[in-house]
């Protein structure tokens, strides 16, 4: 979207380069937003600091060099305006064969007559014993995690004796 492959890069990497994913194009557009902002920002800020040309108290160079920073990030914000343009317009092209799930195929529920809709059990129960398994882990491995912090403050305590031993011999 926009950013040239270096100048070492071969054939293959330029192609990689072409095809970039959704989920790249998705970052991207996302920073580009919060360049957007930030730049939207600073316009602001300079038009907040911006003394009106009434001649009371006006330096025309400073009038002109913010003017010229002013009129330097509205040229920078429309660059980035197109910039999200074509990676809004690459993602719904990629996205453009996907059909959309409706929701309620997503959401498990249990019908009047109390039989449940099993068209996505199987991979829910299967994100389910998935997420127990990663709660289980992380549980183990924060357990692990307080073992050596304990173990740590023991031999730094331990370290910390032995230098004062040896600051009293000496």
């Amino acid at each position: 979207a926009g950013m040239a492959p270096g100048p070492f890069a071969g054939p293959q990497a330029q192609q990689a380069a072409r095809e970039v994913n959704t989920a790249s194009l998705c970052r991207i557009g996302q920073e580009t937003v919060q360049d957007i902002v930030y730049r939207t920002m600073e316009i602001f800020q300079l038009l907040r600091n911006m003394q009106l040309p009434n001649g009371v108290t006006y330096h025309t160079g400073t009038y002109q060099d913010r003017l010229t920073k002013l009129q330097d990030h509205l040229r920078q914000l429309s660059i980035l305006f197109r910039k999200l343009r074509l990676v809004y317009d690459k993602c719904n092209e990629n996205c453009g064969g996907m059909d959309p799930i409706p929701v309620e195929q997503l959401i498990p529920y249990v019908e009047e007559d109390g039989s449940k809709n099993d068209d996505r059990t199987g991979p829910l129960r299967f994100a389910s014993d998935e997420r127990r398994e990663i709660a289980e882990v992380n549980k183990k491995l924060k357990q692990k995690n307080q073992q050596l912090k304990q173990i740590m403050d023991q031999l730094r305590n331990l370290i910390w004796d032995i230098n004062a031993m040896l600051a009293m011999r000496n």
